[in-house]
């Protein structure tokens, strides 16, 4: 049986064959006496927070959730419909010894999830999970009278988090950090309706939000940072200086410049790293970034003295080489960025108020900025309906190494199974978008020939 949690907690269709409110609860029992047993309440009578995203399944999702960890002896507060990060830094502020996240991020509604936090925010490491999920269905010592848990809410998780983002910012001498800029947010339908508009009116700058309005059905609706289209036009039809678009849980961002061009995340990497360089605060002058990465971030680091550091798809596996190395920058071209001064997870919010700030810091526009990279052409190619646990198959093998060999140091490829969907990834970058297609072309044809179901 496959691992039950992916890169990113345990995600699927919410009440479907797999993510039920039964699994909802059975997950949090087991979280609950798979940390007590790690010696992670160190004793006491244990908390934890829960939060979500908007979508109609969080509500049953919570419910369960809350029912299971209360049966387990341990307290909760509800934060209601929060940004995963700011769930995140909500755990570690309220000294929670759990945080649980209901969410499925960038994924259409019906999908829902649930990721399991640790003491100061951080996401449990692989062991852990692995342990959650042998210890489903195992017996266990149901506390009973006052040793069961208490559930309440709290109300003021909102204003703490945006109180949070805005000290990270430098306020100028006068007025306000984002003073005189015109920024769009598309909110994605999602859980930063609330917070990311707040925190930048509060930081000065004049705010037109779109897709803010969440119904718990209409979340990434063809909306949010991957579907860019609306935010691109609204930019322009504006006139604003930038534009900013979250995922569902706004653990990401995408930025649009004023022209309605699209800045991605590799070029807000570079932007932000070299503003964390030029104050000092790059630490060993080093990025973290994913094999996503494309070369022209490679490329633009390092004429800029700057050492970039790869790690496999996942957030999470950018943040443990950032907690090794002790870096403090680092992300997915997808648009999760790390800034381990002020997180412990990607923060859409806190990126683009800090992309913000360097154009208000500097005077520059956004597409200035973003140039610093210049992107190779790029093309991802998604083959669904195939076997991913085979990509490790031969002729496929050699059929990326000949195409890999064609192209030698003009390109790359990347081919790899999804962490959090039944498909494989394909992505080749090129010297020509023409020669990307191609090669991407042919290689999906391998896959779907040699990984058939």
């Amino acid at each position: 049986m496959a691992r039950l949690f992916g890169t990113d907690g345990v995600r699927g269709l919410a009440n479907g064959e797999i993510l039920t409110a039964s699994l909802a609860l059975d997950l949090a029992v087991s979280a609950a006496q798979v940390l007590a047993d790690a010696g992670q309440f160190d004793g006491h009578r244990p908390r934890a927070v829960v939060g979500r995203d908007p979508r109609v399944s969080g509500q049953f999702l919570e419910a369960a959730v809350s029912a299971g960890l209360a049966s387990a002896g341990v307290d909760v507060l509800h934060l209601g419909v929060v940004p995963t990060p700011g769930i995140a830094y909500l755990t570690g502020s309220l000294e929670a010894d759990l945080g649980v996240v209901i969410t499925a991020s960038h994924n259409p509604m019906p999908d829902n999830g649930i990721k399991f936090l640790a003491r100061g925010g951080v996401k449990l490491d692989d062991a852990l999970e692995d342990a959650i999920e042998d210890r489903l269905g195992q017996p266990w010592q149901h506390p009973t009278g006052a040793g069961v848990g208490r559930i309440s809410s709290y109300h003021g998780g909102i204003d703490d988090y945006v109180d949070h983002l805005l000290s990270t910012l430098t306020s100028p001498a006068e007025g306000l950090p984002l003073a005189g800029l015109t920024i769009v947010l598309d909110c994605a339908n999602g859980a930063a309706h609330e917070s990311a508009p707040l925190a930048f009116e509060r930081a000065g700058a004049s705010v037109i939000a779109i897709n803010e309005k969440p119904t718990g059905l209409n979340i990434n609706d063809g909306v949010g940072s991957t579907h860019l289209d609306g935010l691109c036009k609204a930019v322009v039809a504006y006139g604003a200086d930038a534009g900013f678009a979250f995922d569902g849980d706004a653990d990401r961002c995408l930025a649009v410049d004023a022209d309605g061009e699209v800045v991605d995340g590799d070029q807000i990497m570079g932007m932000v790293a070299i503003a964390l360089r030029d104050a000092g605060r790059l630490a060993d002058d080093t990025l973290v970034a994913t094999v996503m990465s494309n070369l022209g971030l490679h490329r633009a680091m390092r004429e800029a003295g700057i050492t970039v550091r790869q790690t496999a798809v996942g957030d999470r596996y950018v943040l443990e080489d950032l907690k090794a190395g002790g870096y403090s920058l680092g992300g997915e071209q997808s648009g999760h960025v790390i800034m381990t001064d002020h997180a412990t997870t990607g923060d859409g919010t806190l990126t683009a108020l800090h992309v913000a700030q360097r154009m208000a810091v500097t005077g520059s526009s956004l597409a200035s900025l973003a140039r610093v990279v210049t992107r190779l052409p790029q093309v991802l190619v998604n083959v669904k309906d195939v076997d991913k646990s085979r990509c490790d198959d031969a002729e496929l093998m050699a059929a990326v190494r000949t195409e890999e060999a064609a192209l030698g140091d003009s390109g790359r490829i990347l081919l790899r199974p999804s962490g959090t969907e039944n498909l494989v990834r394909v992505m080749v970058e090129a010297a020509t978008a023409t020669d990307a297609n191609a090669i991407a072309a042919r290689l999906a044809d391998v896959v779907k020939q040699r990984l058939a179901l």
